[in-house]
């Protein structure tokens, strides 16, 4: 039996995967669709079009790679249907530095399976 720890873990990799693949659409299964997610530079997107959206908008961009979220621990509730996510996370640019800082992600159970429901991305290091 997969822990939820490992599900989550699964799923947290496969969301590099498509952002690497800068496949916007197919996020859109790992968001609850009021998602809250602040951004490394502050700003707030509220739902799962508006981050969708914005990731679309940073796959158009030619310099993009991508972004890799790497999981450090993730802890549960006492009924086991949220965990919060604690990680780095490290965007990648051609042509520029990385950006990099610390991320925490809260994940909810929905019929069966992990969804995102809330991320603030914190900026720690612009590559300067």
């Amino acid at each position: 039996m997969t822990t939820p720890q490992d599900a989550i873990a699964a799923r947290r990799k496969l969301t590099n995967k498509l952002i690497a693949g800068k496949t916007a659409a197919r996020l859109t299964p790992f968001f609850d669709p009021q998602v809250r997610l602040i951004a490394g530079d502050g700003s707030l997107l509220m739902g799962a079009a508006e981050v969708i959206a914005a990731f679309d908008g940073q796959f158009r961009d030619p310099n993009f790679i991508a972004y890799v979220r790497t999981g450090q621990s993730v802890e549960l509730d006492s009924a086991g249907l949220r965990a919060a996510e604690q990680g780095r996370w490290v965007g990648s640019w051609k042509g520029a530095a990385d950006q990099s800082g610390t991320y925490l992600a809260v994940w909810k159970k929905v019929i069966g399976q992990w969804v995102i429901e809330s991320e603030l991305y914190v900026t720690l290091d612009r590559g300067d």
